[in-house]
């Protein structure tokens, strides 16, 4: 048990790491290359800061682990919006007033209702994966569309005109350490499961999920620091969108995954009703609080009780 905590810990430490230096490579690569700042927050960022959740969910996939692949997503979108939208309200209020927030939530209800519908139709194949991918194109189709219209500003990716060198070792760094960090991450959480008797799901919702999401909770939490609590949204809304559009749309080519039914009964619709939350406060511009905040922490304390006590 002991050893399969510390192969954990090291998994989250290496997707963290490769993680942060693949986002920093791909971007200033992009940005070398001449494309445009705002195509590049649009895809190489938003895929970028997803790898850590894109490559747990395939070698837990590949391993012949579907709950912890699907618990990955569906946990890391609940996480999300429970525990990093909660924690960072408690540093400093958090407003999302940009149009494009209310778009981008738009689209990723419409996506959790795909994902509910396809994974009924389960168990998850290859087609289900090209569904959820010619959404993904569709959305970025649409999304780089009405930003080129609006003007809106590039978002700050704080990597400068690297030179090639420094370049190269940082897509270097992030390719070697993410498969290792996802292989030992999805291997000490298997064992566990097997070990405690609890299902790869229940861990995949819960352990998986929130160390897959550590690089959304500490970017929130700086910007909150930083003033910009506002960032926070934007952060927690693109990540949720891309983990289901693309990083199950990816995944379900590994397949097939079986839904587990526990899923379809209960975790699929509060990865839903956690989504439509976030309406009102969009809608009608009203800030996340500390009262706020409270509340979102204490559903989220509330969910993984009810998972690790059923």
């Amino acid at each position: 048990m002991i050893v399969d905590i510390l192969l954990i810990l090291a998994g989250l430490a290496l997707l963290v790491l490769g993680g942060e230096y693949l986002v920093r490579g791909a971007v200033a690569l992009a940005l070398r290359l001449g494309i445009a700042p705002v195509i590049v927050g649009l895809t190489v960022l938003a895929f970028g800061t997803s790898a850590p959740e894109l490559i747990v969910s395939v070698a837990a996939a590949a391993r012949g682990a579907p709950g912890i692949a699907l618990g990955n997503v569906i946990g890391s979108n609940i996480a999300n919006i429970l525990l990093i939208l909660g924690a960072t309200a408690l540093i400093a209020p958090v407003l999302g007033r940009d149009p494009e927030l209310r778009r981008s939530w738009g689209y990723t209800v419409l996506a959790s209702l795909l994902l509910i519908v396809l994974c009924f139709a389960g168990p998850l194949r290859w087609w289900h994966g090209a569904v959820l991918l010619t959404g993904l194109a569709a959305t970025l189709f649409l999304q780089i569309r009405q930003s080129s219209q609006d003007d809106t500003p590039a978002p700050e990716m704080q990597v400068g005109h690297a030179p090639g060198r420094r370049i190269a070792l940082w897509l270097a760094v992030g390719l070697v350490t993410l498969p290792i960090g996802a292989r030992l991450l999805v291997g000490g959480a298997s064992d566990i499961a097997s070990g405690l008797g609890i299902s790869d799901a229940v861990i995949g919702l819960t352990l998986v999920a929130v160390g897959t999401s550590l690089p959304e909770l500490a970017a929130s939490v700086a910007s909150a620091l930083r003033g910009r609590a506002d960032m926070a949204m934007g952060n927690v809304i693109g990540s949720n969108l891309f983990n289901i559009l693309a990083i199950m749309g990816i995944t379900a080519f590994f397949g097939p995954l079986a839904v587990p039914p526990e899923m379809l009964r209960f975790d699929l619709w509060v990865m839903l009703a956690v989504t439509l939350l976030l309406g009102p406060f969009l809608l009608r511009d009203i800030k996340i609080g500390r009262r706020a905040g409270s509340v979102l922490l204490a559903g989220y304390a509330g969910y993984t009780a009810w998972l690790l006590a059923t």
